[in-house]
């Protein structure tokens, strides 16, 4: 039986102490980082490592792969991606135009994750940034309006899939009004429910029927003032599984960020208490790996049905021509660029 956590690993293979505490702990899944991608040949073998020390071929690999600043493969060896910005000022000269070069850019991308093992990529996003806000967001965004974010957001999903990748939709029920980095402190938000709901919550109820979504470290005082979404019941019942409509995996972003209070157990018994279904840990300290996993429970009932559910979706990926799709992407966001010219 596997545990309800997903981790992250220290370097470019797994040491003697990973290893065995991945036999150890049996966590559900992996997520990759910068560091631990040096090479296509190296990162292929360190997803086959990573999978045989827990003995489950189609353990889930996850990996934040948007394009632009949010890019864990990087050329040389991976080639660059457009910021999910760029497909929205597409989107507003043809929306056409929008949704096929966000298609393209996501099927693309899912190539090279299913060539080095990994399945699951952390996107699409569906937050609606505010003037003002926190760039921790910024240029990833596909817009300002929700219903542009949500068909931005459905095409990059439909890349992902016909290439085989399974997505996650975040930052759940929104990071758009955020004034500060979650990564950094505890952002706070104070709009009125009915702008969150006909904004925010509006991006994501579209894609409500999405395998697995991700929270946001963001407290939203008009329901909850005390807990930010990630740790906040009232956020999770009333909110992400009420409002939005959100029935898959629902896993916390990184424990280990600022915006979170108390030590890594007790944020991580606060993660599980609010109704996450699986919490997350992403730096590769095996310290804070084991402090995690120490308060974690074993993946069991409604969680453990909506994580299989998850993996079943995954389809096989379809025959695509690499180069011509890459070359239908350049040359729409050539077009973007000689329209801002």
């Amino acid at each position: 039986m596997t545990r309800a956590f997903i981790t992250g690993t220290s370097g470019t293979e797994l040491s003697a102490e990973e290893r065995e505490f991945i036999r150890s702990t049996r966590p559900w899944g992996f997520i990759l980082f910068k560091r631990n991608c040096d090479t296509p040949a190296q990162t292929a073998a360190l997803t086959h490592e990573l999978r045989d020390a827990l003995g489950d071929a189609d353990a889930p690999v996850l990996i934040d792969q948007e394009g632009g600043r949010v890019q864990r493969l990087q050329p040389p060896h991976w080639p660059a991606y457009p910021a999910g910005g760029s497909f929205g000022r597409l989107y507003g000269i043809e929306p056409a135009l929008g949704l096929r070069a966000a298609r393209l850019s996501a099927r693309l991308i899912a190539d090279d994750l299913s060539q080095i093992g990994v399945s699951v990529d952390c996107l699409p996003l569906a937050d609606v940034p505010i003037a003002g806000a926190d760039n921790v967001i910024g240029d990833r965004a596909y817009g300002t309006q929700p219903n542009q974010v949500a068909v931005i957001a459905r095409a990059v999903t439909e890349g992902l899939a016909e290439g085989g990748i399974l997505p996650i939709l975040k930052h759940i029920p929104g990071h758009g009004r955020a004034m500060a980095d979650s990564h950094l402190s505890l952002p706070m938000v104070d709009a009125g429910q009915t702008e969150l709901e006909t904004v925010d919550f509006a991006a994501f109820r579209p894609l409500a029927d999405l395998p697995m979504a991700m929270t946001a470290h963001v407290v939203f005082s008009a329901y909850d003032a005390a807990h930010p979404a990630t740790t906040s019941a009232t956020m999770i019942e009333r909110v992400i599984r009420g409002l939005i409509g959100f029935h898959g995996l629902l896993m916390s972003d990184d424990v280990s960020m600022n915006a979170l209070q108390g030590s890594l157990v007790e944020r991580t018994r606060a993660i599980f208490t609010a109704g996450c279904d699986v919490v997350l840990h992403c730096n590769g300290k095996l310290g804070e790996m084991r402090e995690v996993a120490s308060e974690t429970p074993e993946l069991s009932g409604k969680a453990r049905q909506r994580a299989a559910q998850a993996l079943a979706s995954r389809r096989t990926p379809q025959v695509f021509d690499r180069a011509a799709a890459r070359a239908e992407l350049d040359e729409l966001i050539d077009r973007l660029g000689a329209a801002s010219a």
